[in-house]
C-alpha cells in the first residue's frame, strides 16, 4: 500500500466525497489563506508583550514562532483527531482582546495574561471530556449562530480600519475618517488593500498572504529609493534573526505566582467567558461557510473540533500566545473539496515548514499586515443572508450580536446581546414556549453578569 493509499485509508476520505488529490490541494489552500496569522499575530500581541533585553523586533519574531507552533499543533489535533478539515491559529480578536484589554487596558502582566489563557485551556479540555461545552453551544439561539461570523467580521473590519489609520479618533464624534491621502502610512495601506480586494475578487489563491507581502515590498522599494525616510513607511531597524523562544515560551509559570488570588480568578474567568463564547462563534461561523451544520444550526460531533482548539489554546498559552481556534478562511479549502483531516494535516506541516521564512516577518510593516484583518472582515459578512430579517427575534438577536461587537469592541459582548435579546424578543411576541429552559438560564447568567461588571463589582 502507498502512501497515497495509507492517508485516504486513515482519514477515510473516499467515504466523504474526496480525493487524496483534492484534500493535498485544499490544505495549501486553506493555508495561503490563513497563513497572514504568522504576520498579523505578532503585530498584535507584540504591543502588549515587553521582554527586557530584548527589542520589539527580536519578541516579534518569538511570539511569530509560538504562532507557528501552537497552529501546528492544534490543527494537527484537528486533523488526527476530528478528521475536520479547518486549520487552526491564535484568533484574531481573541489576541486583540488579550493585548488591547487585558494587558493594555486593565494592566494586567503579560505574563499573567498567559497563565489565564492555560488556565481556561485546562478547564475547556475537561469541559469538552464530559460534553459541557457543546451542550451549551447547542443552546445558542440559532439567530446568533447564523450572525456571529459577520460580527466578528465587523469587529476585525473596524480594527483594521483603525490600524491603517483610515479611521482615527474624534473628540465629537468618537470616530471619524483620518486624513488618508496626506499620511503615506495611510496610502500605502489603502493602495494594498485595494490590489487585495483586486486579487479576492478574481478568486486567486492566497489573495491575502500575497497582497500583505506585495504592499510590504512597495513600502520598501519606496523607502529603498529615497522616496521616504527609513522609519516613515518601514521599521527603523531590522533584528536579527531570533529563533531562541525561552524568554517567552514558560513564562505562564511566573504569571501564576505573585498574584492576589482573587484578582487572577476574576482574570481567568474574564478570558474563559470572551473564549468560550468567541470560540464557539468562531467555529460555528467556520461551519456555516462550509455547510457542515446540520438543520438545526448545530455542528455534529462539535465536542470533537473543540477539544482541538482546546488542546491548541493550552500548548499556545506554554509556547507564549493568546488563544488558539478555527479559522474562517478554512472555507477556502472547503470550497476546494477538501472534506477530512487530511485538509487538515496538510495545513499543520505547511505551518511548521514557514518556520524557515522567520527574519523575514519583522521587515513587513503594520499597515501591511492588518490589509488581511479588513479582506477577512469582508469575506466574513456573508453570513447576513441566512438571517431572517422578517422574524421579529432573529431580527433583534442578530442584530444586536453584529452591532454591539464593533461597537464595544468586544466579540463577547455581541454575543451575549444576542442571547439576552432573543428570549425576551420572543416573550413579547407570544412565543416564549420556543425558547428552551437552558436559553432562559444562560440569558440571565449573562444578564446578571452585565449588570455586575457594568456596576464595577467585577472586571
Amino acid at each position: 500500500m502507498g502512501l497515497s493509499d495509507t492517508l485516504a485509508a486513515r482519514f477515510d476520505v473516499e467515504s466523504h466525497g474526496s480525493d487524496v488529490r483534492t484534500e493535498l490541494v485544499a490544505g495549501l489552500t486553506t493555508f495561503l489563506a490563513m497563513s497572514y496569522i504568522i504576520v498579523v499575530n505578532p503585530a498584535i500581541l507584540s504591543e502588549a508583550i515587553q521582554i527586557e533585553g530584548y527589542g520589539q523586533g527580536e519578541v516579534f519574531q518569538m511570539i511569530a514562532i509560538a504562532t507557528i507552533l501552537s497552529a501546528a499543533i492544534g490543527t494537527a489535533v484537528m486533523a488526527l483527531y476530528a478528521n475536520r478539515p479547518f486549520g487552526l491559529a491564535p484568533g484574531l480578536g481573541l489576541n486583540a482582546f488579550f493585548a488591547y484589554t487585558v494587558v493594555l487596558g486593565l494592566g494586567i502582566p503579560w505574563q499573567t495574561a498567559l497563565a489565564a489563557v492555560f488556565v481556561e485551556g485546562v478547564v475547556f479540555m475537561a469541559l469538552t471530556a464530559v460534553g459541557a461545552r457543546e451542550y451549551v453551544i447547542r443552546l445558542f439561539p440559532e439567530p446568533v449562530k447564523r450572525s456571529v461570523g459577520a460580527g466578528i467580521g465587523l469587529f476585525l473590519l473596524f480594527i483594521g480600519l483603525q490600524e491603517l489609520q483610515v479611521v482615527v479618533n474624534d473628540e465629537a464624534t468618537l470616530v471619524a475618517l483620518g486624513n488618508v491621502f496626506a499620511n503615506p502610512w495611510a496610502i500605502l495601506g489603502v493602495l494594498g488593500l485595494v490590489f487585495t480586494f483586486v486579487l479576492w475578487a478574481r478568486n486567486v489563491t492566497g489573495a491575502i498572504i500575497v497582497g500583505v507581502l506585495t504592499t510590504a515590498i512597495a513600502g520598501w522599494a519606496l523607502t529603498l529609493g529615497g522616496f521616504f525616510a527609513r522609519g516613515a513607511v518601514t521599521p527603523e531597524t531590522l533584528p536579527s534573526a531570533q529563533y531562541d523562544i525561552t524568554p517567552l515560551a514558560g513564562a505562564f509559570l511566573s504569571g501564576l505566582s505573585g498574584i492576589d488570588p482573587l484578582t487572577f480568578v476574576l482574570v481567568v474567568f474574564t478570558f474563559f467567558f470572551v473564549d468560550f463564547f468567541d470560540t464557539a462563534g468562531t467555529l460555528i461561523g467556520v461551519s456555516q461557510f462550509g455547510d457542515f451544520l446540520d438543520d438545526d444550526g448545530d455542528l455534529p460531533d462539535m465536542d470533537k473540533p473543540l477539544m482541538a482548539d482546546a488542546v491548541g489554546t493550552t500548548f499556545g498559552a506554554v509556547l507564549g500566545t493568546s488563544t488558539v481556534t478555527t479559522y474562517i478562511e478554512s472555507s477556502t479549502g472547503v470550497e476546494e473539496g477538501g472534506r477530512t483531516g487530511l485538509t487538515a494535516l496538510v495545513v499543520a506541516a505547511l505551518f511548521l515548514a514557514s518556520l524557515a521564512v522567520i527574519p523575514v516577518v519583522a521587515a513587513i510593516p503594520a499597515y501591511a499586515s492588518f490589509i488581511a484583518l479588513i479582506v477577512v472582515g469582508v469575506m466574513m459578512l456573508q453570513g447576513l443572508v441566512e438571517v431572517d430579517w422578517s422574524e421579529p427575534a432573529w431580527a433583534v438577536s442578530a442584530g444586536l450580536t453584529v452591532t454591539v461587537m464593533p461597537f464595544a469592541y468586544s466579540i463577547a459582548d455581541g454575543l451575549a446581546a444576542g442571547i439576552v435579546a432573543y428570549p425576551l424578543i420572543k416573550l413579547a411576541i407570544g412565543e416564549g414556549r420556543d425558547v428552551a429552559l437552558g436559553q432562559y438560564v444562560i440569558a440571565a447568567l449573562l444578564a446578571a453578569y452585565y449588570v455586575l461588571s457594568t456596576a464595577g463589582y467585577i472586571l
